[in-house]
C-alpha cells in the first residue's frame, strides 16, 4: 500500500510560495502526487493541498512537520496541518430515528471504501440500536429532555473523549447541540441539512416545500457552529421536482440526496480536502 503525506497550508499570499514548498519536497527526494492551490483575492490569502509519496523521502515522518516549520512555515506566517495515509481516524455517528443516512455511512465503512473506524453510534432514541448491532457496533442511548439535555451532553462529550473520537457525523440527529458541545469539536462536527441553506425549517420540510410548489429540492452538508445551520458549507446538491410528485416522492428524493451529500462531505473530510477560512470552506478537488 502506497504511504503518502498530505499538507494543508494557509498563509498570506506572496511571491514564490509554490516554488519554496515544492523545492522542500524535491530537495528531500519527495515525489508529488497531487497539488491544488487557491488564492482568496478579497483578503490576499493563499491555500494549498499537497500530497506526496513517502517512499524514499529523506526526512523521517516524525520530523517532517518540525523541518517544514523551521525551513518554510515560520518565515511565511504559514499555518499548516500534516497527515499520513496510514492514520485511521475515529468517527462517531449521532442519529435519532431516521435510518437512511446511517445505513449508507456504515455500508461505506464496512465495504472498505473509507479508511475510518466507527467506535460508537450515539442516539437519543432506541430505534436504531438494531442497525448498529447488525454492523457489530457499540450503541449508546442518551434519552434527552429539556431538563436533562446539558447533563446528557456532558456524558456524550466524556464518551467521545474516552474513545478518542476525531470527528462526529450528525446523520439526521434531531437535536440542537449546545454551544459548549460545538466548541469542543471545531470543524469536526459534520451535519446534513435537508435542503439548501437557507431552507424550509421545521420538522416537516418536504411538506412545506410541497405546499410551496418548489421546482427543486436539495441537501447541504456543513460543519456545525454555534449559529444554527450557518456553519461552513462543505457540499450541496439538488434534484428536480416533477409536477406529479407526491409528498412521498419528495421525501424519497430528498433522502437520496441527503445520503449522497453527507457521504461526499465525510469523504472530503477524511481525504483532508478541506480548509475552513472564516465561514467558508476551501474544497480542494485534487
Amino acid at each position: 500500500m502506497l504511504l503518502t503525506a498530505t499538507l494543508l497550508i494557509s498563509c498570506p499570499d506572496q511571491k514564490g510560495l509554490i516554488a519554496q514548498i515544492t523545492s522542500f519536497l524535491k530537495d528531500n527526494n519527495g515525489n508529488i502526487l497531487s497539488l491544488d492551490q487557491y488564492v482568496e483575492a478579497s483578503d490576499n490569502r493563499f491555500f494549498m493541498r499537497l500530497r506526496w509519496d513517502l517512499q524514499g523521502f529523506a526526512i523521517d515522518r516524525k520530523e517532517i512537520g518540525q523541518s517544514f516549520h523551521y525551513l518554510i512555515a515560520s518565515k511565511c506566517q504559514m499555518q499548516f496541518s500534516l497527515y499520513f495515509s496510514d492514520e485511521k481516524p475515529k468517527m462517531a455517528i449521532f442519529v435519532s430515528k431516521y435510518s437512511h443516512c446511517l445505513f449508507d455511512l456504515l455500508s461505506r465503512v464496512q465495504s472498505g471504501e473509507w479508511n475510518v473506524e466507527v467506535p460508537v453510534v450515539v442516539s437519543n432514541h432506541e430505534d436504531l440500536r438494531t442497525v448498529a448491532e447488525i454492523y457489530g457496533l457499540d450503541f449508546k442511548y442518551f434519552p434527552i429532555t429539556e431538563a436533562t439535555k446539558l447533563d446528557q451532553e456532558l456524558k456524550q462529550m466524556e464518551l467521545l473523549q474516552d474513545l478518542k473520537v476525531d470527528f462526529v457525523v450528525l446523520a439526521r440527529y434531531m437535536q440542537v447541540l449546545s454551544n459548549q458541545f460545538v466548541m469542543n469539536f471545531p470543524c469536526r462536527l459534520i451535519n446534513i441539512h435537508h435542503s439548501f441553506l437557507p431552507a424550509f425549517k421545521g420538522s416537516k420540510p418536504y411538506h412545506s416545500a410541497y405546499e410551496r410548489g418548489v421546482k427543486i429540492i436539495g441537501a447541504t452538508g456543513h460543519y456545525v457552529t454555534a449559529d444554527l445551520d450557518e456553519g461552513p458549507i462543505i457540499e450541496q446538491d439538488v434534484t428536480r421536482v416533477e409536477q406529479n410528485d407526491s409528498i412521498h416522492d419528495l421525501v424519497r428524493k430528498g433522502q437520496d440526496l441527503e445520503k449522497l451529500v453527507l457521504a461526499r462531505s465525510v469523504y472530503y473530510h477524511l481525504q483532508r480536502r478541506i480548509l475552513v477560512h472564516g465561514n467558508k470552506v476551501i474544497n480542494f478537488k485534487s
